[in-house]
């Protein structure tokens, strides 16, 4: 399924090899996963867990 979904990158993530990450949103959950090694699994949160993650950072 995750290659069905539109992945967008985090605005703080570098061209230079750094910390990566990539979110795809959907009505019942939010994905997430590592861009420099999209073979990897993605997980997936809820959208309130997700907005309470970000209003905390």
């Amino acid at each position: 399924m995750s290659t069905d979904l539109n992945w967008f990158k985090s605005s703080y993530s570098s061209g230079q090899g750094g910390d990566c990450v990539e979110v795809a949103s959907c009505p019942d959950a939010i994905h997430v996963r590592d861009s420099k090694d999209t073979a990897l699994p993605s997980f997936e949160v809820s959208p309130a867990a997700w907005g309470a993650f970000v209003s905390a950072v």
